[in-house]
């Protein structure tokens, strides 16, 4: 059975795309205008999609004979006056009534429940390639120390309490005090203003983890090169995930980047 991708920005719709392949099944991606990298998603059979163009993506997923999705990749909620929705998107959002105006986590479960009624199966990516699951422990060559370790502890305590109010994934702790916690700008960009705001002395940790009673399917925490390099570009010391509830993209990678930046990376339990 061809299993359909909705594809965001990033590597990872194509990961998810060479897993199914690598597991006998087709692939049909449909590429969100604005967010798909062409580069990634050129090598799969898949029609560009206009994020509003709900009618345009569904009709192309049955085309394809697509029951099971998975949506990869990061995409930033417009505006509900820029996404112009079509005939279909109107009546999607009619049906996800006040999930449309509350954080990005409900409005995501109700868009998963909706697919659900128009008879897709959405999946999650690491149902798909369950080797980009974050391990637990430490994944480099540098640890901790006590102090890094209370902020991390502050960090989640502080996530915990975000996460119920369906705001941001992640933050950034530095000698106990809260620099900055992700909103709608993502964690990359949240990262550059929390660096204006470091105090002298050891520098701060990112943490990163899963809201609490989050849809697992949709918009798991992703991090990968690109994060270590940010966290280094901030003058962090590490950063902590959530175990079994992140997505690492080219891990590898990742761990060779953190450890010629002398940076940690820890997979932790939130509890």
């Amino acid at each position: 059975m061809t299993l359909g991708i909705i594809a965001g920005g990033g590597p990872l719709p194509g990961q998810v795309a060479l897993a199914a392949r690598a597991a006998g099944r087709g692939v049909f991606v449909v590429a969100l205008e604005g967010y798909a990298d062409a580069g990634v998603i050129g090598a799969f059979p898949h029609e560009v999609v206009r994020l509003g163009a709900v009618g345009a993506a569904v009709a192309a997923l049955r085309r394809a004979g697509c029951v099971d999705l998975v949506l990869a990749g990061p995409v930033k909620r417009p505006s509900l006056l820029d996404l112009r929705p079509d005939a279909v998107g109107a009546r999607m959002l009619a049906r996800v009534g006040r999930a449309a105006f509350a954080g990005d986590d409900g409005f995501l479960a109700a868009i998963v429940r909706v697919l659900g009624e128009e008879g897709f199966q959405v999946l999650g990516a690491h149902e798909v390639m369950a080797e980009v699951l974050a391990p637990r422990g430490l994944l480099t060559r540098v640890g901790p120390d006590a102090a890094a370790l209370s902020d991390i502890t502050r960090g989640a305590e502080v996530l915990r309490a975000l996460g119920v109010a369906d705001v941001g994934q992640a933050c950034v702790v530095q000698q106990g005090i809260v620099l900055a916690v992700e909103a709608v700008e993502g964690t990359d960009a949240m990262m550059r203003r929390a660096a204006s705001l470091a105090r002298p002395g050891p520098g701060g940790v990112l943490v990163k983890l899963v809201k609490p009673g989050q849809d697992r399917r949709a918009d798991l925490p992703t991090l990968g090169p690109d994060t270590v390099e940010h966290a280094r570009e901030a003058g962090l010391r590490g950063v902590a995930f959530e175990a079994l509830g992140a997505i690492l993209i080219e891990r590898a990678a990742m761990v060779a980047s953190a450890d010629m930046a002398g940076l940690f990376l820890l997979g932790i339990d939130p509890a």
